[in-house]
C-alpha cells in the first residue's frame, strides 16, 4: 500500500448537508446502517478492550476473515461477504500465518479479500492516508481492523490533556470511518483493575470512550463460558453474549442463550435453564428433571432468588429476566433484518 498520500487529503464531507429544519429531518430518508457483524459491528468507530493474552486478537482475526469469506462469524451470525482489512501491528508475518493455517485447519478457506498488514504508520505520520488508499481501491470494503489502537493512534501535541488526546486520536479514525461509511474496529486493552460498570474497565480516559460509537469489552467468565462479551453503542443493543475459544481452531463461537446461564456455577445453570422452558417449577419438579439432589436444589433456588436471579411465588420458581435481554436467535434474526443481498460470488 502506496504510503505518498498526504495528510492534507484526508476525505473532509464538505458536501454533506448536515442542517435542516425540524420538517426537512422527518422528510430525509437515510440509509439503514451498515452493518459488518448484524447486531455487534455497526458502521462508524467500535472499540474491543480486553485483558492481554485473552484472545481479542483471535476474535478480531476470525471476524475479518468469516467477513471476507461470507462465513457465518461466530460460527452463528450471517454477515455480508466483502474485503476487509486487518492491520495485525503486534504481529509479524510469519505469526500471522502460524494463527491463519490454524485457523484453516479446521476446514475454512484462505480469504482472497482478507487484506493482512503487519506494519503501520501511525495516524499522524501518514497512517490515515494508508487508510484512505486502501478504502479508496475497495468501495466495497465491510470492515477495518486495528490492532492495537495504541500501536496507530500517534503522537499528542503538547500541553493537550490526556481526556483530549484521548478523544481526538479516536476522531481520526472515525473521521474516516464516517466518511466511507464503513465499520472500524480498535483493539484495545483494559485496565488492570476491575470495575463495576464494563465500559469502565476500558484503558484511558471517557474522552476514548467517548468519541467511539461502540464499546465492545471481552472478559473472562466464570463457569462454562471462557469469557463474556459486553456490548453496548449507539446503533447496537447494549447486552452480553457467553463465547467459547477453540484453541486447536483458534475459534471463537457464540454461545446459546442468555450470558447470564453460563456466568454461574453448573448447578445455578442447570436450574436457570430448566427454569426457563418451565416456569413455575417447584424445587422437587426441578430436582427430578436434572438428578440434582433435592435439598441442594431448594439450597441453591433459595440463594439465586436472594441473588435476583429467581423469583418465588407460592413456592414455584421463576426466572427473572431482564427486561430488555436479547439472545442469540434475536441476533440471528437481526443477521437476516440487515444483511443486505448477496452479489455476484457471494454466499447466498
Amino acid at each position: 500500500m502506496s504510503l505518498a498520500r498526504p495528510l492534507a487529503s484526508v476525505p473532509d464531507p464538505v458536501n454533506r448537508k448536515t442542517r435542516w429544519t425540524d420538517a426537512e429531518l422527518m422528510a430525509v430518508d437515510f440509509p439503514e446502517p451498515r452493518w459488518a457483524v448484524p447486531g455487534l459491528l455497526c458502521e462508524g468507530l467500535n472499540l474491543l478492550a480486553g485483558a492481554p493474552k485473552l484472545g481479542k486478537s483471535w476474535l478480531s482475526l476470525g471476524l475479518g476473515a468469516a467477513i471476507a469469506n461470507g462465513e457465518p462469524a461466530l460460527d452463528t451470525i450471517e454477515v455480508e461477504r466483502g474485503p476487509v482489512l486487518y492491520c495485525a501491528l503486534e504481529d509479524t508475518g510469519r505469526r500471522l500465518q502460524r494463527r491463519r493455517r490454524q485457523m484453516l485447519s479446521a476446514g475454512s478457506c484462505a480469504a482472497p479479500l482478507l487484506t493482512l498488514e503487519t506494519a503501520c504508520p501511525t495516524m499522524t505520520s501518514g497512517g490515515e492516508g494508508l487508510l484512505i488508499d486502501w478504502l479508496e481501491a475497495n468501495p466495497h470494503a465491510r470492515l477495518v481492523i486495528i490492532d492495537t489502537f495504541e500501536k496507530m493512534r500517534g503522537s499528542t501535541p503538547p500541553g493537550m490533556s490526556a481526556y483530549a488526546a484521548d478523544y481526538a486520536a479516536a476522531a481520526r479514525f472515525k473521521r474516516i470511518a464516517d466518511y466511507y461509511n464503513v465499520p472500524f474496529l480498535l483493539i484495545h486493552h483494559v485496565r488492570k483493575q476491575g470495575a463495576e460498570d464494563f465500559q469502565a474497565m476500558v484503558s484511558g480516559t471517557n474522552g476514548l470512550t467517548g468519541a467511539v460509537d461502540a464499546i465492545l469489552v471481552l472478559e473472562r467468565a466464570r463457569g462454562q463460558a471462557d469469557a463474556v462479551l459486553h456490548v453496548t453503542g449507539r446503533d447496537v443493543q447494549e447486552n452480553d453474549y457467553a463465547l467459547t475459544f477453540n484453541p486447536t481452531a483458534g475459534a471463537w463461537t457464540l454461545l446459546d442463550g442468555p450470558a447470564a446461564d453460563h456466568l454461574m456455577h453448573d448447578t445455578r445453570a442447570q436450574i436457570s435453564r430448566y427454569v426457563r422452558a418451565n416456569p413455575g417449577s417447584t424445587p422437587k419438579a426441578i430436582s427430578q428433571a436434572t438428578g440434582i439432589n433435592a435439598n441442594t436444589i431448594r439450597k441453591t433456588c433459595t440463594r439465586m432468588a436472594e441473588d435476583n436471579q429467581l423469583h418465588s411465588t407460592a413456592g414455584a420458581y421463576y426466572l427473572t429476566e431482564p427486561n430488555d435481554s436479547t439472545d442469540t436467535a434475536e441476533l440471528s434474526q437481526l443477521s437476516l433484518r440487515h444483511s443486505t443481498p448477496s452479489g455476484p460470488g457471494q454466499r447466498q
